[in-house]
């Protein structure tokens, strides 16, 4: 049995240990933000923060776990459904093209404002190793800078 806090609840779950998170939030808990992109941590569509840290979730195993904290894209926006700022400067840039990465760039970005809250260009693309099949760059440096001023 592990034991694992995912945006603010509680879950003991009884599945077997090297279930990777990512099928724990998706198939077990019915998470469907964080996507599956390329199954070895490299793509960054995955990503979620476990105990504040980011983390692609496709190959951290359920076991390495117990006692965790994940936050994910559902878990982001505030107790009144009001968007997080990464959120909302994400929309006012017009950032999303098809989507696909966008949950795992939003939770790279929000982690990267705690750690750098007025990030310079060279902060941003040191960060951000998220993959973009749409090439949206460029607007997620903007969206970040924008959501770093809110």
């Amino acid at each position: 049995m592990i034991r694992l806090t995912v945006n603010g609840q509680a879950f003991d779950l009884d599945i077997e240990d090297d279930t990777p998170l990512l099928w724990v939030l998706r198939d077990h808990l019915g998470l469907k933000g964080t996507k599956f992109g390329c199954g070895a941590a490299l793509c960054g569509a995955c990503t979620v923060h476990v105990d504040g840290e980011l983390v692609r979730s496709c190959v951290r195993p359920l076991a390495s776990l117990d006692g965790a904290t994940v936050t994910t894209i559902e878990g982001v926006s505030d107790a009144n459904g009001d968007l997080h700022p990464v959120q909302q400067a994400w929309m006012d840039e017009g950032v999303p093209q098809c989507g696909y990465c966008q949950s795992g760039m939003i939770m790279s970005a929000i982690r990267l404002l705690e750690v750098h809250p007025d990030p310079s260009d060279a902060q941003i693309a040191e960060f951000m190793t998220n993959l973009c099949r749409c090439g949206t760059y460029a607007r997620v440096a903007r969206a970040t800078k924008r959501a770093a001023k809110s």
